[in-house]
């Protein structure tokens, strides 16, 4: 095997660790933080958030906390400053970028950003994946380094990665705010009325997650792009469910789904990324033999100079 089959097996094999399942927002980040660097080496891992509106950043890191208060107060003194934050909010499809794309190592040195943060903490590089960016916030994976500097290779190894796992931060986060909205939508815990529940045992994994989407309130047009298919395939899709429930438009499916099936119940949890809600993903349709739910994995404490600070 090359070593170019190599790395991309590595990176297919990342990218499902992290991935898989569609997790939570907040699982979703610990995940990242915790196996990208068995790609792309990094003595510190963490998923930014950038509120641009504010000029504020917070982290997630493995081990939680990795990083203190005051480190992070002297990041934001220097935030509209850092090479990666502007690069990436005046280039919103930008992809993967090093601090040295954008300036020489001995420039990034005599910065006061260097100074007061990055020597502070014992690093010299860093590379940005973003995941999300609009004109209030910045979502990337960051990794960072001392002495040297990320390469080339692993640099493009990473822009591989970079739209799937854009996309699956995106749907993380949307699924969130769906199961959410299911949750506040109103009578979730009414008991099923025996006879009603048996033609959504008939709709396919697809039509179940378009009627999910429904039942959000999402449209035709939110839910194609979604879901990564066309509008045209979504109305498709909800003709076969309104003829398999018996219904005629989008409400009677969401009220069908929501107010009758206790397959939709969700329970709320705290998110730990935005301070908004995530609720657990609805169990799979009873007529399928689903593996059970596991509970992710606790982090493990990492040892010796790795657990280093940003």
């Amino acid at each position: 095997m090359s070593e170019t089959e190599r790395a991309l097996r590595a990176a297919f094999a990342c990218l499902r660790a992290i991935g898989e399942g569609c997790p939570a927002p907040a699982e979703f980040a610990r995940r990242g933080v915790r196996h990208l660097p068995s790609l792309v080496p990094s003595e510190v891992t963490t998923l930014s958030l950038c509120d641009l509106a504010t000029g504020r950043r917070r982290v997630v890191s493995d081990p939680a906390h990795l990083i203190s208060r005051d480190e992070l107060a002297a990041f934001d003194r220097h935030f509209r400053e850092h090479p990666l934050v502007r690069f990436h909010t005046m280039h919103p499809g930008g992809g993967v970028h090093r601090i040295s794309d954008a300036m020489t190592a001995d420039a990034f040195r005599a910065t006061p950003l260097y100074a007061d943060y990055y020597a502070r903490v014992g690093l010299d590089h860093a590379l940005a994946l973003p995941l999300y960016v609009d004109e209030r916030v910045l979502v990337s994976f960051v990794l960072n380094r001392k002495g040297r500097d990320f390469g080339d290779r692993e640099r493009e190894l990473l822009e591989l990665l970079r739209v799937p796992l854009a996309t699956l931060y995106r749907q993380s986060c949307a699924l969130a705010q769906a199961r959410a909205a299911l949750a506040a939508s109103g009578d979730l815990g009414a008991a099923p009325v025996p006879g009603r529940d048996e033609p959504l045992a008939a709709l396919t994994d697809r039509e179940r997650e378009v009627l999910g989407w429904v039942s959000a309130g999402k449209s035709n047009a939110q839910i194609a792009d979604i879901l990564g298919a066309s509008p045209r395939t979504v109305a498709k899709h909800l003709e076969r469910i309104y003829e398999k429930l018996g219904v005629e438009s989008r409400t009677a499916a969401a009220m069908r789904a929501v107010g009758r099936n206790p397959e939709w119940r969700v329970r709320l949890r705290p998110d730990g990324i935005r301070g908004e809600t995530a609720v657990s993903p609805p169990p799979a349709a009873p007529e399928r033999d689903a593996a059970p739910r596991r509970s992710p994995p606790r982090a493990e404490r990492p040892t010796g100079r790795s657990a280093r600070r940003r």
